[in-house]
């Protein structure tokens, strides 16, 4: 029986993920809060958070709720409706407070939280590295990026086995849709299957970390500009003290050359005093004649103005915004590094993906009072405030050494001005930018010839779907309009897959084997295929999202074909082991 799902807030990604399930052949009804013409009956129109409304659309025979509005406070007061109409609904909810998630998850059950930032922000990154994914998977405790291979005539893969593939360490083979053969991945690798011309094949890459040895070489050249940069923004008050310290030496030799008898000491005292007004000794000046006087007259004046310019530059540079300027400047990388205009949740989980794997990131905000300003300091992550769009503040992030720019701020057009100035600085910079029109994505991308121009949207939309139809989700995609969904499922004893080899199964119930944890390792590759799955067993995989239903149903009955009743012995295994 296909489960029945309830779209709540039919926004730009609410209205994405309605489409994509009903797209799947799934039973949906979307909630929203004004009409949709072109859906007619399947969307339900009301408020949100009215139980009639939640009635209305079914949310007692439901099997799944997504709330997918981007106001946090209205979806939880429709969770707990929900929750009160229907005990055992499971809720997929979209929030950004990771906190607050965490929290439901583990006091409600059935409960998910998922934000569309978190599941776009890796794709985002791995298009900054240089890695064009379509999605992400966690596997081994790691995001992987997922990319679509369409094999065509010139592709380097056109002619290679899938066993070879499959063989290779830093690459996880997902999905396989052939383009005239019916035959699924594992029956493939096991047949030693060629790819063709029209082949697709959905592959996962073992990513990538920098290791940045900060030792003490590293230490002193970052000292070293610190002091250059130090130098730059103090320069103009040095050079006034300097003149305030040449005026009160010239003062005290002048009365030292008029009334010898004075000691230096005696003479600079006075000088000192009388140049700050702080006074003192003027027994120097009191015998002397009018000459003298009237030059410690002008000394007082040049020196009110001389110490007043001083103690301003002084004051700025310490209290007002050079020293900040330059606590900026220190902590903007050279060169090799990644910079991010806007510090939304994305911008915030791009930097916080780069950075935590060792790539070095500066942040662009023009809104001082970001609320996410503090969480990025916190994370020690330097964030320079600034229009991005200008060419000066471009240049003091060194956009010219930088390895890539992503612009992700809420503006589309904003985007595509902080995309076109950073490209006009340096021709030859990997540019990202986000936008939330596919279409407008697509004209910008064949105008302007960008890295990637992309729609957070699309990228987290499959996410939510999967997570509607059940399971521990480990990632999603779509390729050719399907929808195919990475999960982990637990082995017990009542499991239909329980005490049957993984490449039986595999092949019955169109599933792609990744690895699994056992009580004591983790199986993969080769083993893979040929292992016995034993209660306790947690078989990680990939599927059709509309076949999901199979991982708690009966097997279909046996084939009699050679792929169903072949067993791949250890001395048939070729090539090395995944990681």
């Amino acid at each position: 029986m296909k489960p029945r799902i309830i779209v709540c807030s039919l926004g730009r990604t609410g209205y994405q993920i309605f489409r994509l399930l009903k797209q799947q052949g799934a039973i949906v009804v979307g909630m929203s809060d004004r009409p949709i013409p072109q859906e007619g009956s399947d969307v339900i129109v009301g408020n949100l958070r009215s139980a009639s409304t939640l009635l209305a659309a079914g949310v007692k025979t439901a099997h799944a709720l997504i709330l997918a509005g981007n106001d946090e406070a209205i979806n939880l007061a429709i969770l707990m409706q929900a929750r009160i109409l229907n005990p055992q609904i499971r809720i997929i909810n979209r929030l950004f407070n990771t906190n607050l998630g965490m929290r439901l998850n583990q006091t409600l059950p059935d409960h998910s939280t998922m934000s569309v930032s978190a599941l776009a922000a890796p794709v985002f990154a791995f298009a900054a590295l240089g890695n064009q994914a379509i999605g992400q998977l966690e596997l081994f405790n790691q995001i992987w990026p997922i990319h679509e291979e369409l094999i065509d005539g010139s592709h380097p893969w056109l002619g290679k086995s899938l066993r070879e593939l499959w063989a290779e360490p830093n690459r996880m083979l997902i999905y396989y849709l052939p383009f005239k053969d019916k035959i699924d991945l594992v029956s493939g690798v096991m047949a030693d299957h060629q790819l063709q011309v029209g082949d697709r094949l959905i592959v996962a890459l073992k990513p990538q970390t920098r290791h940045t040895q900060k030792d003490i070489k590293y230490r002193l050249l970052k000292l070293k500009r610190g002091l250059q940069k130090f130098k730059q923004y103090a320069q103009s008050a040095l050079i006034v003290s300097f003149i305030l310290l040449l005026t009160i030496l010239g003062a005290a030799l002048t009365y030292i050359c008029v009334e010898p008898s004075h000691s230096f000491v005696d003479s600079l005292y006075f000088s000192v005093g009388m140049i700050t007004g702080a006074g003192g000794n003027e027994q120097v000046v009191e015998h002397s004649p009018d000459s003298i006087k009237f030059f410690t007259i002008i000394m007082m004046l040049i020196g009110t103005g001389v110490v007043g310019i001083s103690y301003a530059l002084l004051n700025d540079f310490i209290l007002g915004t050079r020293l900040k300027d330059y606590l900026d400047a220190t902590r903007v990388p050279e060169r090799n590094h990644y910079i991010i205009c806007g510090l939304g949740e994305l911008g915030l989980n791009i930097a916080q993906h780069l950075y935590q794997r060792g790539y070095d990131v500066v942040v662009i905000e023009r809104d001082v009072n970001s609320r996410f300003m503090s969480t990025a300091k916190g994370l020690k992550i330097p964030v320079f405030e600034g229009d991005a769009s200008l060419a000066n503040t471009l240049k003091s992030v060194n956009v010219e050494a930088a390895e890539a720019l992503l612009a992700v701020t809420n503006d589309d057009t904003g985007n595509l001005e902080i995309a076109l100035s950073a490209r006009g600085l340096a021709p030859r910079l990997r540019v990202i930018t986000r936008t939330h029109d596919s279409h407008f994505a697509l004209m910008v991308q064949q105008v302007f010839d960008f890295e990637a121009v992309l729609n957070t949207t699309e990228i987290a939309a499959p996410a939510f779907a999967a997570a509607a139809l059940g399971g521990r989700i480990l990632g999603s995609g779509i390729t050719a309009d399907r929808l195919w969904v990475a999960l982990g499922t637990l082995i017990t004893p009542n499991h239909p897959f329980c005490g049957k080899r993984v490449q039986e199964v595999a092949r019955k119930a169109d599933f792609v084997p990744l690895y699994i944890e056992t009580a004591y390792h983790t199986i993969h590759s080769w083993e893979l295929l040929n292992f016995l799955l034993q209660p306790g067993d947690i078989l990680y995989l990939t599927m059709p999202a509309h076949h999901i239903e199979q991982l708690w149903q009966s097997l279909p009955p046996e084939r009699t074909s050679w792929e169903d009743n072949h067993i791949l012995s250890p001395e048939a295994s070729i090539g090395p082991g995944k990681n």
